[in-house]
């Protein structure tokens, strides 16, 4: 199977994991974003035990979890946002079990267990803060008591997809002007105007679709995703440049893994959030 069928496959089922689970019903919602959390969160702590630091895969993974979930239940208005007090004692658990791991070098190891959570928990755990408790595009199934709507995480991806096949194939066929060698040498200028030029376009089309901001929001959406997301992307590749490997993984033919697919929405998630709460 050539790279390029086995991409365009892995994408499709990518598109129909990923909306279906974001669209059926909150509790889909939350496992589907668990899901891609816990994958990148494992990923980054694998690539980090290939460098030879020795994270600490467990308790940073249980506390990335129930970060998210406690976002969850707090956008949903299960919880008070004084819930997230209790990850205090947890991280503190996290720096006195490094004294008894007897690691030659403990401080990368709190470094690189701690850092996941800025870098993947904290933006995945904005996604409920972008469905619960707002109005919109309904899920499929019905959900007595809920206010939720996935129209803007929707939007978002539908974007975020654009943004990377309209790169993509502009970039196979007109790329010839680096756009950050020393990181990614595969990617243009070319490229990254033409994944610009059709999320403009798409976001043009599902504004009045998907309804949440008028077209101009969801063209200025279109524009932090292109440009952030893209910088996301380069993130990552720093990282695994730095580690020396490929992919982030490879559960996903084609792709790499969860990192390399969803690195993009890294930077380009916390921002469009921003945007939707001052602007709105």
């Amino acid at each position: 199977m050539s790279n390029f069928l086995q991409r365009t496959l892995t994408g499709m089922w990518i598109v129909i994991f990923v909306t279906g689970g974001l669209w059926i019903h909150p509790v889909s919602f939350y496992f589907t974003v668990l899901i891609l959390l816990a994958g990148s969160q494992y990923e980054y702590y694998n690539i980090m035990r290939n460098i030879g630091v020795r994270p600490q895969i467990i308790t940073g993974m249980i506390t990335g979890i129930i970060a998210y979930t406690i976002s969850t239940l707090v956008a949903a208005g299960v919880l008070t946002r004084t819930s997230y007090l209790i990850l205090v004692p947890m991280m503190t658990v996290i720096m006195v079990i490094e004294l008894y791991r007897k690691q030659e070098n403990p401080f990368d190891s709190l470094a690189h267990t701690f850092f996941p959570l800025l870098y993947i928990v904290l933006p995945f755990s904005m996604f409920p803060y972008l469905a619960f408790a707002r109005n919109g595009l309904g899920s499929l199934l019905y959900h007595p008591g809920i206010t939720f709507s996935p129209g803007i995480i929707l939007g978002f991806f539908i974007l975020l997809w654009s943004n990377d096949t309209g790169a993509y194939l502009s970039g196979i066929t007109f790329g010839k002007h680096k756009l950050f060698e020393r990181i990614s040498p595969k990617k243009t200028w070319e490229g990254f105007f033409g994944g610009l030029i059709l999320t403009v376009c798409v976001a043009c089309l599902i504004a009045g679709k998907l309804g949440v901001v008028n077209i101009a929001g969801w063209i200025i959406i279109a524009l932090i995703i292109t440009v952030s997301g893209t910088y996301g992307d380069l993130i990552e590749s720093m990282l695994k440049r730095n580690a020396g490997v490929k992919d982030s993984g490879s559960i996903l033919p084609g792709h790499g893994g969860f990192l390399d697919r969803f690195d993009s929405v890294i930077l380009s998630l916390p921002l469009v959030y921003l945007y939707i709460s001052v602007f709105g």
